[in-house]
């Protein structure tokens, strides 16, 4: 029997799912936005820029379909983009300042960027390969309120003035819910970076899922429009994972600190009293460790870590200092939320020590989202605390796939579940954690390096006869890289020599710095699989 479909009146508006909507319903349109101690605006204010904004786009040439990009720090600048392109009906290219310079080239052709609007700071990375650059048509320059630096590039206009000078009536369109909104390029495996791209549909509903995971639960924290919201994930990563468009709905108190600087980012947090963050571990070490950290009282301040494992030693250290601290899961792919590690009514009133066992695990699924770990064959394995799988995922807000890489994309999708490339195992009581992962990759500092990609860049070096990188712990950037090497016969190598020799990769912008390893170990050999292959799992065991 088919299903019953429902009657559309013929004038019924169909209301499609557009980042508009979500300007429709700010909660608290008078409070506040601030950047650093330069910019305090209302959300009112922020609209109507918005609007100024698009014009100011328009008058430079972008129509629906146009390619905007942007490189700057987290600022109220990066939020009025946010949602000004998309609601134009062009896509938001949000550019990842960490990349090297052959990796923004490509991924700004790969995109084909129409527009680059970039912050003074990065104006020389851009000089430097503007003559690679074929698609690009027009540089903004984001001054920052100061002078507009000395360079060669020449700019269609500065941020604000563009703004200042434009009308604020502006009329947003409505189109295909479908539609792209954003885009940005994940790095980390082998190959170049591989663009996901995301709707406005996913954007809406991945807003609400997030919002709904926020609120909707007796666990230990909740997430409303009394906080102070100061985000300390990069907004070119994931939208920081999706949280400034929650945020602006709730119509919270919003603080962008700009370039993360941690004496700045902590007198921030006091000024203003925030009391919700999100990070990467890394970030909060260097929080927690800078000179005035033990001058400023943390106890109110909740603090979402993902990106990667939030290690037990510093969720307790968190704990102690008053820090609501806990994980939580997703990847670029998945926009990103899939999981929160939330404690259970029964868990609340539990030893800190006991809860940390929860906060740290990788969580439990969010509403609107299906989780499994599979087997190879991909049939679910069972929730027994135990039998680890690779976890697949299926909710509204996933990458339908990377940007024009067919073969890619389908390896990502196979079978119809998004493949995370991670393993985990279920608990009985539904917690994920995950355990490995399937590729190689090293996550450092919430950033991926390549061990594949470190390995052949250290084999081309004269005096090595065999080479293996995996990334071993780190209290500080979460994994660093590990070489072990095979020095040929009668070769003899240093740990300074290797270090300056991928110093010249790092020189010509195939690797980034924190690619050249600290540790690098030279042993008679590197231990193999039954068929030959290096043992990467064995290797890691050794070093414990």
């Amino acid at each position: 029997m088919l299903v019953r479909m429902i009657q559309k009146t013929p004038s019924a508006y169909g209301y499609p799912l557009l980042i508009k909507q979500l300007l429709a319903t700010i909660y608290e349109p008078d409070q506040e936005i601030v950047y650093r101690d330069k910019m305090t605006y209302t959300y009112k204010d922020m609209e109507k820029r918005t609007r100024k904004l698009a014009n100011a786009l328009e008058g430079l040439g972008i129509t629906q379909g146009s390619t905007v990009a942007v490189m700057d720090w987290d600022s109220h600048r990066y939020l009025e983009c946010f949602f000004a392109v998309p609601m134009m009906g062009a896509v938001l290219h949000t550019i990842n300042i960490r990349l090297s310079p052959e990796q923004l080239v490509y991924t700004v052709n790969h995109a084909e960027d129409d527009i680059i609007l970039v912050h003074k700071d990065f104006a020389p990375l851009l000089e430097a390969v503007k003559d690679q650059l074929t698609t690009v048509k027009k540089f903004v320059l984001i001054a920052d309120y100061e002078d507009a630096p000395a360079t060669s590039l020449e700019f269609a206009g500065e941020y604000e003035e563009l703004v200042e000078a434009a009308s604020e009536e502006y009329e947003w369109p409505d189109f295909d819910e479908n539609a792209m909104a954003t885009m940005f390029y994940t790095t980390g495996t082998t190959g170049l970076p591989k663009g996901v791209y995301f709707s406005h549909r996913q954007l809406v509903l991945h807003t609400f899922g997030l919002m709904s995971a926020a609120n909707s639960f007796r666990a230990q924290l909740k997430i409303d429009a009394g906080d102070v919201y100061m985000p300390l994930t990069p907004m070119f990563h994931v939208h920081a994972w999706g949280m400034p468009y929650s945020m602006t709905v709730m119509g919270a108190k919003q603080i962008y600190p700009g370039r993360y600087e941690p004496e700045l980012i902590l007198k921030l947090y006091r000024d203003y009293k925030v009391s919700f963050s999100h990070c990467v571990p890394t970030i909060l070490h260097m929080l927690l460790n800078s000179p005035s950290a033990k001058d400023t009282d943390f106890s109110g301040w909740k603090m979402i870590i993902g990106g990667a494992a939030l290690p037990k030693g510093m969720c307790i250290e968190g704990l102690k200092l008053g820090i609501n601290i806990y994980s939580a899961y997703g990847m670029s792919e998945t926009c990103p939320l899939l999981t929160q590690a939330l404690l259970k009514p029964n868990m609340l009133d539990l030893p800190l020590e006991e809860q940390v066992v929860y906060r740290t695990k990788t969580g439990l699924p969010c509403p609107g989202v299906q989780l499994r770990v599979v087997d190879p064959a991909g049939n679910p394995l069972p929730h027994d605390g135990k039998t680890a799988g690779e976890v697949v995922v299926r909710a509204p807000w996933l990458t339908q796939g990377y940007l024009n890489n067919p073969e890619k994309s389908e390896e990502l999708w196979e079978k119809g579940w998004l493949h995370t490339g991670d393993v985990g195992i279920i608990d009985e009581l539904g917690y994920l954690q995950i355990t490995d992962r399937i590729k190689d990759v090293i996550k450092t500092g919430g950033e991926w390096l390549s061990s594949l990609e470190l390995e052949s860049i250290i084999s081309q070096h004269k005096g090595v006869s065999e080479v293996a990188v995996v990334g071993v712990k780190d209290d500080k950037w979460g994994e660093r890289p590990m070489a072990l090497i095979v020095p040929r016969e009668g070769q003899e190598l240093s740990k300074e020599e290797v270090q300056t020799f991928m110093g010249a990769w790092v020189e010509n912008g195939a690797i980034p710095k924190y690619g050249i390893p600290e540790s690098i170990l030279f042993v008679d050999e590197i231990p193999k699989t039954s068929v030959g292959k290096i043992d990467k799992k064995e290797i890691r065991a050794q070093q414990g």
